[in-house]
């Protein structure tokens, strides 16, 4: 119990810094390096990379609208001629952040509802017998219903469908090839709310004709925003041609960081492209297609329908930004995390001083002092009482030896006073230039002898 006593009286004592100089070279050169690296850290990396003195945003309030020109011409034996303006081949047509080009199709005309066999491409359409047609059960990965019948000629169920079922002819070339040169126009804005602060990547000109005529380059037209189709596929490293047979998926970047401490010429949308559809483990999965079809009366009023299963570039638009601007609380917050890693730096050498070290006692013993003023005052009260006792024995000797000393310088001034003339010394005229050796003086241990000049007549 007393020994849990201690502690918690321990616990309310207060602990002081108190600043020893320790003269060892090797801890020195630790807490200085520390201390470089940590100032190295807050200049370089905090403010200067990182901008820490920045209240930042990153709530950005962005719009895009895109917008597709170009026209092709295709020539199949199945469709023959066709003529494809935007109209056709961008989907959705609109103007949207995600949106899909069509560069090549594989066509199935004039689909009527009847029925028909499926496509034996279509592993749960094969059968051998009607046992493995059930009827009114779904083809799975396939194009209609069961009807029940095995049709022997094509080794598939019958189903009911539109009739007859789609061509599963995988493509080897790009019917819309000259896709290449479509131009898309993607138009930006964006918002900083919090610093009131707006921008948009179409430069502001007067020239109306500058739309019309300029293309994308990051050096000289950084704020045309019109690029053409070949250039944004070879910027993400791929073929367009390529990508055009089967189709494939790209990720356009727009990204502002804007320093609002500088002029507002300095927040420049950067670009960045990337295919986000390949995969080399899996490259079956690369590329994109979807179907539609569009629809049609006959003369006798039966509705008919054309398939389209179309390849394409899909493009997904990303904006991303934020934005700094001086403040005071996050420079002050910066500053006092510097200011706390110095400290660490202090405390982790105190530890290898005190307790890593051969020498941690001695370092130990002069770094922690325990002060007690109600003891101080005691011992301070003990020793001034001894003082005291001391100095009142000493005056009484001091006080004899002074009266003994002072009554032989008495005695021997008297003495002096009582020689008769003669011994004092010899007369010696004042002109005579007589001079007496200087040992005179130093002749006997007895008192000096005086000597006096006088005159003759």
């Amino acid at each position: 119990m007393a020994g849990w006593g201690v502690f918690f009286l321990g616990l309310l004592n207060y602990k002081t810094g108190k600043i020893v100089i320790a003269q060892n070279r090797k801890i020195g050169i630790l807490f200085r390096l520390y201390q470089l690296a940590v100032l190295g850290y807050i200049i370089g990396w905090v403010f200067v990379v990182k901008k820490g003195y920045q209240e930042r945003e990153e709530a950005i309030q962005t719009s895009v609208i895109t917008k597709l020109k170009g026209v092709t011409l295709t020539n199949s034996s199945e469709t023959g001629l066709h003529l494809w303006s935007a109209e056709d081949y961008v989907i959705p047509p609109n103007g949207e952040q995600v949106f899909f080009i069509v560069t090549n199709y594989i066509e199935t005309p004039n689909q009527r509802l009847g029925y028909c066999a499926e496509s034996f491409k279509v592993p749960d359409g094969r059968c051998q017998g009607d046992k493995d047609c059930n009827e009114g059960e779904a083809v799975t990965a396939g194009h209609g219903i069961k009807t029940g019948l095995c049709i022997n000629s094509t080794g598939t169920c019958e189903i009911h469908a539109w009739c007859p079922v789609e061509h599963s002819k995988r493509p080897t070339e790009p019917l819309l090839s000259k896709a290449e040169n479509f131009t898309i126009y993607i138009k930006n804005f964006i918002r900083f709310p919090k610093f009131e602060f707006s921008k948009s990547n179409v430069l502001e000109t007067s020239n109306v004709s500058y739309l019309k005529t300029c293309l994308y380059d990051k050096e000289e037209h950084l704020y045309c925003p019109i690029f053409r189709l070949g250039d944004l596929v070879s910027w993400t490293g791929s073929d367009f041609q390529e990508m055009a047979v089967q189709g494939g998926s790209v990720g356009i970047l727009i990204e502002w960081a804007c320093d609002l401490d500088k002029d507002s010429s300095w927040c420049n949308p950067e670009y960045s492209f990337t295919r986000l559809d390949r995969n080399s483990n899996t490259p079956v999965t690369s590329g994109y297609n979807f179907r539609y079809a569009r629809y049609f009366k006959d003369e006798n009023g039966e509705t008919i329908r054309t398939l389209y299963k179309v390849y394409g570039i899909r493009f997904d638009i990303m904006i991303n930004g934020q934005a700094g601007k001086f403040n005071v609380i996050p420079t002050i917050i910066a500053i006092g995390s510097g200011i706390a890693l110095l400290g660490a730096g202090a405390f982790a050498c105190d530890m290898i001083l005190l307790y890593m070290m051969n020498t941690s006692s001695f370092y130990r013993d002069r770094k922690f002092e325990i002060i007690n003023p109600k003891k101080e005052r005691t011992k301070h009260k003990d020793g001034k009482t001894g003082h005291r006792e001391r100095r009142s024995k000493k005056p009484a000797v001091d006080t004899e030896a002074g009266n003994s000393t002072n009554k032989s310088e008495e005695t021997e001034a008297l003495a002096e006073s009582q020689l008769p003339v003669d011994k004092r010394g010899p007369t010696v005229p004042r002109n005579a230039g007589q001079r007496y050796p200087a040992n005179l003086s130093n002749q006997g241990t007895g008192p000096r002898p005086h000597i006096t000049f006088s005159s003759q007549n």
